[in-house]
């Protein structure tokens, strides 16, 4: 909560979240599909090198990172992804952003 402990509404919820991760995640890594979503091309099992933070304007509804995947790149859903040996910032604030969506906080 204390990264969003001064936000008014949804947008800067989003924003202090999108800092916060931006900040504290070191990229690339390299990161397994945990879920398969009908939002995202990836599948269950599938790696990927996760590059980026994707644009602010891409994440007022939920944290997305962009990732390179068969020569393509392409934002997926921050939950869709278990980091492979991250560091301990990075797993930190990944843990951080799923057990807050996993308490069913949202923006």
């Amino acid at each position: 909560m204390e990264i969003i402990v001064d936000a008014y509404d949804e947008e800067e919820k989003a924003m202090g979240w999108y800092y916060y991760l931006k900040d504290k995640i070191h990229f690339p890594f390299m990161a397994k599909c945990n879920q398969t979503l009908a939002k995202s091309p990836l599948k269950s099992g599938e790696q990927v090198t996760v590059i980026q933070m994707a644009p602010e304007s891409e994440c007022l509804d939920g944290m997305w990172v962009q990732v390179e995947w068969q020569n393509r790149k392409f934002a997926v859903p921050l939950v869709q992804l278990q980091p492979i040996e991250p560091d301990e910032d990075t797993t930190e604030a990944i843990e951080d952003w799923v057990y807050w969506t996993d308490l069913g906080y949202s923006f």
